[in-house]
């Protein structure tokens, strides 16, 4: 797949470098996303000029307007607040107030963040329209009409003098969505195309598909676990938070039959729209299925002794992401001709040849890249939704897909919460 042209990201994203962020017409906007791999922060700062329609009042959309990346930051979760949001991902005892002090300690690092956009693009806080903030998700239910992301939108306008838009998904919920995802429309805008079908595969926590029609709204669901179950297992086994590169499980054999069984796993069978998060994938889920392939107990501090079977694992897991999200492009989208990865699996050299063959397979001709082979670092994709949703809602417009959330109409997403 060739990059991008300078002339693609004029409807879109143009991510050609600026001598200065600010003009007559432009605004700035910062988005801020940290995902259920709980890797960290990702923020970036994105300037929109309108175009001239828009100019004269009229908003119709991403599309219409350049939008431009100045600066991207990231930051690691600190070991304690990484391990403490975990933590809230199950029950336990005196939530509210973990919840609380989470909340808290990740607007700091969020701050942090903020600052350093600010101070790498050359920009005062007050030339900054809005921060969108996702927040860090600890629980998703929307089949129970609920999904929380740990947030203190007041508390990060008190610290960076920025008007905060943040809850985004919870209105998508009470209209009787799914809540997610959210950047299909986004990801029409930069990666869509007049005369192809392309599929954009993100893969954070969890792993979602955006399909792009041409002439079509987009289509999106979560096709199950991206990361969280490689980071869980390899931290377990090795004391490290990630596998760096896929170099852990690439050592390793993926079992046929225990992948089998897990693609059994009723979410894979039900049709969009659907999410998932960590309520479903997690510690018990990956030792109920591991318990009757004869794989010992593991956990935090707890790695098996046997070393080529805990490699096993890890390769089975990685084979698991790979081929139940090219099983869902095949089933919601085979036409498909053009796949681009996005998140921090893309950075998994191991995942990415698995998909790259299971992708193959099931779509034979199809071509899979990067988002940086468009321009856009693997990394910046779902903070620049966020900045783009910030604007959209500063503007009225709708942030949702109906097609793709199961919302009873388009919305308004987030609530606003101003720092002056």
């Amino acid at each position: 797949m060739s990059p991008a042209s300078r002339d693609e990201f004029s409807q879109g994203l143009d991510l050609l470098p600026s001598a200065r962020p600010g003009g007559l017409f432009s605004e700035l906007y910062i988005g801020l996303m940290s995902g259920t791999s709980l890797d960290g922060v990702d923020g970036v700062l994105l300037r929109r000029v309108p175009s001239a329609q828009n100019r004269e009042g009229a908003h119709e959309g991403i599309n219409r307007d350049t939008w431009q990346m100045l600066a991207h930051a990231h930051r690691p979760l600190p070991p304690a607040l990484r391990q403490a949001l975990l933590e809230l991902n199950t029950p336990g005892d005196n939530e509210l107030h973990r919840s609380a002090q989470a909340s808290q300690a990740l607007m700091v690092l969020y701050a942090a963040v903020v600052q350093a956009i600010c101070t790498a693009a050359n920009v005062l806080p007050t030339e900054v329209q809005a921060i969108g903030a996702h927040g860090q998700t600890v629980r998703h239910r929307p089949d129970l009409a609920y999904t929380i992301q740990l947030n203190n939108p007041a508390l990060l306008a008190e610290m960076t003098g920025i008007d905060v838009v943040s809850d985004f998904r919870s209105r998508d919920v009470a209209a009787g969505g799914q809540g997610a995802p959210l950047v299909p429309a986004f990801h029409q805008a930069i990666f869509g195309k007049p005369d192809a079908t392309v599929a954009v595969l993100n893969i954070g926590g969890m792993a979602n598909w955006s399909i792009l029609r041409p002439g079509q709204a987009p289509l999106g669901f979560d096709s199950g676990p991206g990361n969280a179950l490689l980071d869980m297992w390899c931290e377990w086994q090795t004391g490290q938070t990630f596998d760096a590169n896929g170099a852990f499980g690439a050592l390793g054999q993926a079992r046929e039959d225990w992948l089998t069984e897990a693609l059994q796993e009723p979410f894979f069978s039900l049709a969009p729209p659907k999410s998932t998060g960590r309520d479903l994938f997690n510690a018990g889920w990956l030792s109920r299925w591991l318990a009757p392939h004869g794989v010992p107990p593991s956990g935090p501090h707890e790695a098996l002794s046997n070393a080529d079977l805990a490699r096993d694992v890890q390769a089975t897991l990685c084979e698991l992401t790979a081929r139940s999200a090219a099983q869902a492009l095949h089933a919601h989208a085979p036409e498909a001709s053009e796949v681009v990865v996005c998140g921090g699996g893309a950075l998994n050299g191991d995942l990415m040849k698995r998909l790259d063959k299971q992708l193959s397979a099931q779509l034979p001709g199809v071509s899979v890249a990067r988002s940086d082979a468009h321009g856009l670092d693997a990394m910046q994709v779902e903070a620049a939704a966020f900045a783009w949703l910030a604007w959209t809602h500063l503007n009225r417009l709708a942030g949702n897909v109906p097609d793709v959330t199961g919302a009873r109409g388009p919305r308004v997403l987030g609530g606003l919460y101003p720092a002056r």
